[in-house]
């Protein structure tokens, strides 16, 4: 299945999305499916082997943006093609739903066609459908440009609210691109925010009230450029990274508070070699430690040398709470290996 651009018009704005998630590619969308077991999927593809196949960024090297206007819209990642240089790499949108924020309509018009955009803002109790770029590093300097960064917008980690991708996973302070001019603030209509889902473009031009003196959010402004290694702030440590085990060290200087037990799909497997593996998406439950992590891209690129090519690092959910987080899951042959009984490591008696 795959759905062309004519199906999800940019005009009005925000624009026509689809009705899951999606991958862009050539002026086409592909819906995109989480799957318990594979991940994410285009058709039985996982997303990972289909962007390589395109040349492309897996997930894990990408950044998540949420958008709620109209960046969703394909239309729209075509022209951010045609005219700001996005080029032909795969622009991967997963739909998502947040609380206690809300897009609005802003106090001020676009210059170029003199419609009225929106702008995200505090708003307890309010759920909403909105989506999450895995954007590349390129890909959020082409969007810098299209929303004027640190002129019409500001872009920040969003601390208010709670964001849920398709899967349920739990995605912690997401970038997003916030109202920073006067024109971009809320615009209060006999003291209240209009939200965009509740009125059309064709109504919220016509809007006429004052600009709010904030969005009442609470998010910190991201200065440079955002790395992917900067989310999850959280490891899951399965094996010798573990609270107590010989390798701790390498990330006990690096944990923002006290670890706390977790899970996630996957099984644990005895290597035999005096590490364990955990083979991910098995539909069993792997035991471990959640450790916050102060700076991540401070540590992560150690830890990576550290596990070798053994190991690749993966974005999983953990339980409790479908918690994003890093893990090393085992990329050599799991042949003959069997699962650990009673997690890592082993009683040396």
């Amino acid at each position: 299945m795959s759905w062309p651009d004519a199906d999800f018009p940019a005009d009005p704005y925000p624009g026509a999305v689809p009705p899951s998630s999606f991958v862009h590619v050539d002026e086409v969308s592909y819906p995109l499916r989480p799957d318990p077991r594979a991940g994410w999927l285009l058709g039985d593809v996982p997303l990972d082997t289909w962007l390589a196949g395109h040349g492309s960024a897996p997930a894990a090297a990408r950044v998540p943006v949420l958008t709620y206007g109209s960046n969703r819209c394909p239309s729209k990642i075509t022209w951010l093609r045609r005219e700001l240089g996005l080029g032909a790499d795969p622009v991967v949108v997963l739909r998502a739903t947040t609380r206690d924020v809300s897009a609005v309509w802003a106090a001020g018009l676009r210059h170029r066609d003199g419609q009225r955009p929106a702008v995200l803002a505090a708003s307890a109790g309010s759920v909403e459908d909105h989506a999450v770029w895995l954007a590349t590093p390129e890909q959020i300097a082409v969007l810098d440009r299209c929303e004027g960064r640190d002129d019409r917008f500001r872009l920040a980690r969003l601390r208010t609210g709670d964001v849920r991708l398709e899967d349920g996973m739990r995605v912690d302070s997401p970038w997003c691109y916030l109202g920073h001019a006067a024109t971009r603030r809320p615009l209060l209509v006999d003291g209240r925010a209009a939200r965009c889902v509740d009125l059309p473009q064709a109504a919220a031009v016509e809007l006429t009230g004052e600009a709010a003196a904030d969005d009442g959010l609470d998010a910190d402004t991201v200065h440079g450029e955002p790395h992917p290694d900067e989310w999850p702030a959280a490891l899951f440590a399965y094996g010798l990274l573990q609270p107590g085990c010989p390798s701790w060290h390498r990330v006990a200087a690096h944990a923002d508070g006290e670890p706390h037990r977790g899970a996630v799909d996957g099984t644990v497997l005895d290597t035999g070699l005096g590490y364990p593996a955990l083979l991910p998406g098995t539909g069993d439950r792997a035991p471990g430690w959640l450790v916050p992590l102060r700076d991540p891209a401070a540590v992560l690129r150690a830890l990576d040398d550290y596990e070798g090519v053994e190991y690749r690092r993966v974005r999983l959910a953990a339980a409790p709470g479908r918690q994003s987080c890093w893990a090393y899951a085992w990329s050599g042959p799991s042949g003959g290996m069997t699962p650990l009984a009673a997690g890592w490591p082993p009683d040396p008696s």
